[in-house]
């Protein structure tokens, strides 16, 4: 059994661990509700962007479409991923779901024959992932989400994907993130970029008599638009990242505040049963003492 010393050791430890978890729940509780209304606000821009393009994308032929809406016309044979995970950890599972999602994604593609190539966002994903992949690893991006707004996405990330794909690098490029739905949860999320996935049109706009005219014309509209389209993207997987990380860290927090509650509780009882037991030791010792002087 530890000596009493030890205990009131182990119940200052993990007193003190209380209140950093405790102090860092607050922190990530403070920061979700921030992050999450940005999730939230925008979503509806990355949508419609989305479709807009689909819309512009269904008008112009095959032949007429930039690469990043057609792709190229050589067989595919690199893929970038993107990665967005946190800077840093004490956030559950929020960074090796992602992790793990991506070491089978490589492992996939290279079954098929396909090269690739990793560009992380945050410190984590790329911490881990470079004892495997450091090889592939082209770009990591640090410390993007201490101010994030979309020209940091558009600047420091989505200009050098861009400048990446007119460079010939990759073929085509997929990102990985987590999407806030809740505190509690996190759902893994893929979505290709480039190039764009031809999806159907918006169903009103097929049984609509009068289908929207574009002006200019829709070739110059999709050469400003795509490369907006991707910073927008990127942009909306950055703050779905971000709020992910608040929840999960927050929900992490939590447990751990509950846990060395529970362990405090723990240490307690055990502490006062063996600062009980020394105390009946002592006085049996004295008794037994008193009695053998009478004896």
């Amino acid at each position: 059994m530890a000596s009493l010393k030890i205990l009131r050791q182990r119940i200052r430890s993990v007193t003190n661990t209380r209140q950093i978890t405790k102090a860092m729940k607050m922190v990530a509780a403070a920061k979700l509700r921030r992050s999450q209304e940005r999730a939230m606000a925008t979503r509806p821009y990355s949508s419609q962007m989305g479709r807009m393009v689909q819309s512009i994308a269904s008008r112009v032929g095959k032949g007429a479409a930039p690469p990043l809406l057609a792709g190229r016309s050589e067989p595919q044979k690199v893929v970038e991923l993107m990665v967005f995970t946190a800077d840093r950890g004490l956030c559950g599972s929020f960074n090796s779901g992602v992790i793990r999602a991506v070491r089978a994604k490589v492992a996939e593609l290279r079954a098929s024959g396909f090269e690739v190539s990793l560009v992380c966002v945050g410190r984590k994903g790329s911490d881990v992932l470079k004892r495997q992949f450091g090889d592939i690893i082209r770009r990591v991006h640090v410390g993007v989400g201490k101010h994030l707004t979309f020209e940091t996405a558009e600047q420091e990330v989505a200009q050098q994907v861009l400048r990446d794909f007119e460079h010939g690098r990759f073929d085509s490029c997929f990102m990985v993130y987590n999407t806030f739905v809740s505190a509690m949860t996190q759902e893994l999320t893929w979505r290709q970029i480039i190039p764009v996935p031809e999806e159907s049109v918006q169903e009103e706009e097929q049984e609509s008599l009068s289908p929207p005219s574009y002006e200019p014309e829709e070739e110059e509209i999709l050469a400003e638009l795509l490369p907006r389209n991707v910073a927008v993207q990127i942009f909306q997987a950055m703050v779905e990242s971000d709020a992910s990380e608040n929840g999960a860290r927050m929900t992490a927090m939590d447990n751990a505040v509950r846990n060395a509650g529970g362990m405090l509780r723990r240490l307690h009882i055990t502490y006062n049963r063996t600062r009980q037991a020394a105390i009946t030791t002592e006085l049996m010792e004295i008794i037994s003492g008193s009695e053998s002087l009478k004896g």
